[in-house]
């Protein structure tokens, strides 16, 4: 007779998650090291009283935001290469709802989270009961349906004995590197306290293998011919670099070979800066070197990358008439984009097995290739030099000023965290990354109020390294909750506020395309009626204070320098808040090295917008569809 335990829904499915792991290259992780959770009627009496009943065996993280939950989820699941993530449960209605974001988000991404919310009651004594959203054509549809397109896998778990074969399959998905991102089990409330006898099986230890499939044959052949007869070949790593742990092998291939490498958003950092192959950030917001060499490319090669408009600059990049694709990368789905040829493996298998393949033949691009590339870095290294340099340091700083006292205060083992607003544009360009996981840039949602959470989820999976949370004020004002948390907790992020007076970034876009940036600024009235008065006297840094955290304000660079020097070295959660100046010509960012698509009014009154729309159009001219 198989023996059994008898256990709630809600106990058995934290006792089966503790005992979950994940294991690549014989290296074992905990799968689901904690869970975050905000309590109500939908969970309390069911997650809420398993995870007391169980603490031992799970950690628990108290959130102040549902959204915010799953970002510091997600950034934990990130720093710890996909092996190692973090439950979220929430009760029924908004607190099940507020998780959609942040599910998009690590879809998306293709980062494990594990979203358990609260549903209505599967037995239905009363109906409706509060919070419960009444659909007339289905009785089965409750507000959690709408975390159905922004999840991995979905279930709702209306009988106990159901749980075995949902979170079998759940864990399944969480560690499978091409299917992997939110997945989400909702769990109705009465079936959560509901007892039943379950197989102790079911608890025992799991380890579920992380795959590195090696390349099929022909396509390593054919791969190895494209890169031998290009002239002018270049890579672009993308987030796949960096979810295999591939860095080392992309390393050795470029030196080998002597092709360069542009990133993209998810892929910087995967050579390090100061690599002789790394020529930074492709695409919009990607450096003149990188963009100039994917204008000239005869070949491409796609690393672990997805190819979005951000890197291809809405398909106006790539112009030589000749050019081909070659993509190695784990999902045929981004394998085949651009009508490229296929490398569907492991991105540091496929490395490996490509570096060892062309060193049979000693292959290497020209020297004149090389050489090409190198000065071009080199100019752009001085243009960087250029934006970092404050020569007057008693004044407020850029932005990009401000990217440059960061620059010189870190080393290898600090962690940077962004994700939307105009610094994504400028560290894509500008910043000098360090180690293969300084570069925390969220851009696939780009979303804004991912930061501090994020870097919450980061610290926790790192501890003894410094991280940073940059934040601009609009991201701020959307999601600074979970500071409390970290103060609680003692999480010790560093959070630098930039104050810039409204949404910079769109601020721009606005102007780009003739929408004089309407309702980007934050400002008051004036009178007539635009919103173009006097900035709002609004003190992020007090807010900060008030949410628990020590706050160093810098009103000059050098004030900066010396806040984010202390900051660096503190022991306890720590905000450094500056305003910054609209940048001037010569300490400003460059400007976008290429296009990217925003639609602009066909017919408008407004010379502004007529004369954006004529730009737009010859900029569509130039669009290809690589067949």
């Amino acid at each position: 007779m198989t023996s059994t335990t008898r256990l709630t829904v809600a106990q058995a499915l934290v006792r089966f998650l503790a005992a979950q792991y994940a294991e690549r290259d014989g290296v074992r992780h905990r799968l689901i090291a904690a869970t975050w959770g905000i309590f109500g009627h939908g969970n309390v009496a069911g997650i809420g009283q398993a995870l007391v009943e169980h603490a031992g065996d799970m950690p628990y993280h108290q959130g102040r935001n549902e959204q915010a939950m799953v970002h510091a989820a997600v950034g934990y699941a990130r720093q710890s290469g996909r092996l190692s993530t973090h439950a979220v449960t929430t009760s029924i209605g908004p607190g099940a709802t507020n998780l959609v974001t942040g599910a998009a988000l690590a879809t998306v991404n293709h980062l494990p989270v594990l979203l358990l919310p609260g549903d209505v009651f599967a037995t239905r004594p009363a109906d409706p009961v509060l919070q419960q959203l009444q659909v007339p054509y289905a009785g089965d549809v409750s507000v959690n349906d709408c975390l159905r397109p922004v999840s991995r896998y979905f279930d709702r778990v209306t009988r106990p004995e159901a749980l075995i074969p949902s979170a079998l399959e759940a864990v399944r998905v969480l560690t499978d590197p091409v299917e992997t991102g939110a997945v989400t089990l909702a769990l109705p409330q009465d079936v959560q306290a509901e007892a039943y006898d379950w197989p102790n099986g079911l608890f025992a230890e799991r380890v579920w293998v992380v795959r590195r499939p090696g390349a099929d044959p022909t396509e390593l052949a054919e791969a190895v011919t494209a890169i031998r007869t290009a002239r002018r070949p270049l890579v672009i790593a993308g987030g796949g670099v960096h979810h295999s742990r591939a860095e080392q092998a992309l390393a050795e291939f470029a030196g080998n070979t002597g092709i360069p490498v542009a990133s993209t958003q998810a892929g910087k950092g995967s050579l390090n800066h100061d690599h002789p192959q790394d020529v930074g950030g492709i695409g919009h917001t990607g450096t003149a070197t990188a963009d100039e060499l994917a204008r000239t490319a005869d070949l491409v090669i796609g690393v672990g990358t997805r190819y979005t408009d951000f890197t291809t600059a809405s398909g106006t990049l790539f112009e030589r008439p000749e050019v081909r694709f070659l993509n190695l990368n784990i999902a045929s789905r981004d394998g085949h984009k651009l009508a490229g040829m296929p490398l569907i493996a492991d991105a540091r298998s496929g490395l490996e097995e490509l570096t060892e393949a062309l060193l049979m033949h000693a292959h290497r691009v020209a020297d004149s290739y090389v050489a090409e590339y190198t000065e071009d870095k080199e100019r752009w290294e001085q243009r960087v030099d250029a934006c970092f340099e404050a020569d007057e340091p008693d004044v407020r700083p850029t932005q990009p000023q401000l990217l440059g006292a960061l620059d010189a205060v870190v080393d290898e083992t600090d962690i940077v965290v962004n994700a939307a607003g105009s610094l994504p544009g400028d560290l894509h360009k500008l910043w000098r990354a360090r180690s293969a996981d300084q570069y925390h840039l969220e851009y696939g949602y780009s979303c804004m109020g991912y930061e501090i959470p994020a870097a919450i989820g980061v610290k926790l999976a790192a501890p003894h390294r410094p991280v940073w949370a940059l934040v601009g004020d609009g991201t701020y004002l959307m999601n600074p909750t979970e500071l409390v948390t970290a103060v609680q907790e003692g999480i010790a992020i560093k959070v630098v506020i930039v104050q810039n007076h409204g949404y910079a970034s769109i601020g721009g876009l606005s102007e780009a395309v003739g929408g004089e940036r309407f309702g980007t600024a934050y400002r008051f009235r004036a009178d007539d009626g635009t919103y173009t008065g006097a900035p709002l006297p609004v003190d992020l840094a007090a807010n900060a204070a008030s949410l628990g955290m020590r706050v160093l304000r810098a009103k000059t660079v050098r004030d900066l320098r010396a806040a984010l020097a202390e900051a660096r070295v503190a022991d306890t959660p720590t905000c450094v808040y500056v305003e910054t100046q609209t940048a001037d010509t010569v300490s400003g960012a460059p400007p976008a090295q290429a296009w990217w698509d925003v639609p602009v009014a066909e017919t408008a009154a407004r010379p502004s917008a007529v004369k954006a729309r004529e730009l737009y159009e010859r900029h569509v001219s130039t669009r290809r569809r690589h067949l």
